[in-house]
């Protein structure tokens, strides 16, 4: 896919700086000289394509009291997919995905308390059936904003 000039300019700014106000894509229009509805349109081609995966806050869920952790559980082959079912419909379950190990399906909980994490994960084991679960609360935390400079159009 090809990015114009007012494409990258528009990725670059939101990537950070998307304006927290009432009406942020009309704010980003005046920004990049265009109209809401070109910035509106962009953006859910964007999307549309690829580019963009998500659009959206991301936040230090700790800070207002939430729980969260990486579980892994031996899953038989035959059963990955009810399995997932039930994984998938808690709402606090944010990744859900198989790897090739003894532990073969992985998934991140997060959650509004440290006493509904444990709520959750023994719900999950008592849905399941499947008591084999690896509980791996982080231990530290890696900074995840990674920005990317698309600079000026070449072709302009």
């Amino acid at each position: 896919m090809s990015l114009d000039n007012l494409d990258k300019q528009l990725l670059n700014i939101i990537q950070s700086n998307l304006p927290i106000e009432p009406e942020p894509y009309r704010k980003l229009a005046e920004t990049l000289g265009t109209t809401e509805e070109d910035i509106l349109a962009r953006l859910k081609r964007l999307i549309e394509k690829g580019v963009i995966r998500r659009l959206g806050p991301i936040f230090d869920s700790r800070l207002v009291g939430y729980s969260g952790t990486l579980c892994a559980m031996k899953v038989p082959a035959d059963r990955i997919e009810e399995v997932a079912a039930v994984i998938n419909s808690f709402p606090g379950v944010t990744h859900n995905y198989l790897r090739d190990h003894m532990y073969n399906m992985w998934f991140t909980l997060l959650v509004e308390s440290g006493v509904k994490l444990e709520n959750t994960l023994e719900e999950i084991k008592k849905r399941t059936g499947i008591e084999n679960m690896l509980h791996l609360p982080a231990l530290r935390i890696f900074k995840i904003r990674v920005n990317f400079e698309l600079g000026e159009d070449e072709n302009a």
